[in-house]
C-alpha cells in the first residue's frame, strides 16, 4: 500500500475533485475504502471533514474526518 499522503495533499485532491465533479476513491487509517463524489471540504477546526455522495445515491451523503484519510485516488 503506498505511503499515507500528507493533509495538504488530500486535501488540494477532495478539493480539486469537488470543483470539476470527480469521482474519489478514498482509503481510511482503518483500511475502509469509500467512493463518492465530493460535494465539500471543511477544514474548519470545529469540522475537518469531506462530505461525499455515493455514485447513483443522490439521497445520500457520507461525511468523512479529514484525519481519518490516509490515501484519496482521483477515479
Amino acid at each position: 500500500m503506498p505511503a499515507r499522503m500528507t493533509y495538504e495533499a488530500i486535501v488540494e485532491a477532495l478539493g480539486f475533485a469537488a470543483g470539476n465533479e470527480r469521482m474519489v476513491r478514498i482509503v481510511t487509517t482503518t483500511g475502509t475504502e469509500v467512493h463518492g463524489f465530493p460535494t465539500s471540504v471543511d477544514t474548519h477546526i470545529t469540522a475537518y471533514e469531506v462530505y461525499l455522495v455515493p455514485p447513483g445515491d443522490d439521497s445520500t451523503e457520507i461525511a468523512i474526518n479529514l484525519e481519518a484519510i490516509e490515501i484519496v485516488e482521483l477515479m
